[in-house]
């Protein structure tokens, strides 16, 4: 097995929830590591793949609202101040097309979550190191997860969508 390492110039982790029923709120994880394992990484079923996201390090460009998400009404990032995700069993959907399912931890919920995963390809950069690309998307319940906040609009509906999209690009290197 060969250990790999994130280019965390060309990686980011995203997420994206409805805001008033009528637009979305995106935003990144600035903080983020991954112990990934693979012989081969244009086979990913042989893969162990492990990643530790740092909740305070949620940015959705307002101080003000990355604030909240990091209180005790979302993330309470100072009594959990980390999300994880663990594979526990990939599966190949078609020639660059998996189905990473694995353990996703929030505050203290623990759900067996899939990434539909797509490898991008594989090319050498300038500096003559061989690096992979790979996409992978999953939506979530945040309630499922302890993250219940809300709030009622006059209108109808609420502030908050429930359904998280999750989108994680990575650009991989042998370390």
């Amino acid at each position: 097995m060969t250990k790999w390492n994130i280019d965390l110039g060309h990686s980011a982790i995203n997420f994206q929830v409805k805001h008033m029923m009528v637009s979305k709120v995106k935003g990144v994880f600035d903080t983020y590591s991954a112990d990934i394992e693979a012989a081969d990484l244009t086979d990913l079923t042989t893969a162990n793949i492990n990643f530790t996201i740092d909740a305070a390090s949620i940015n959705t460009r307002s101080e003000d609202r990355d604030n909240h998400l990091k209180a005790a009404d979302f993330f309470d990032s100072e009594k959990y101040p980390t999300i994880t995700f663990k594979s526990t069993n990939i599966t190949k959907k078609s020639d660059d097309e998996y189905a990473i399912t694995g353990d996703l931890t929030i505050k203290d919920v623990t759900k067996s979550v899939t990434f539909d995963t797509e490898f991008n390809g594989k090319g050498t950069n300038p500096w003559g190191q061989e690096v992979y690309g790979f996409e992978s998307v999953t939506t979530i319940n945040r309630e499922e997860f302890g993250l219940t906040w809300n709030a009622a609009l006059e209108t109808g509906g609420v502030l908050v969508g429930k359904d998280i999209k999750i989108t994680v690009e990575l650009e991989v290197n042998p370390a």
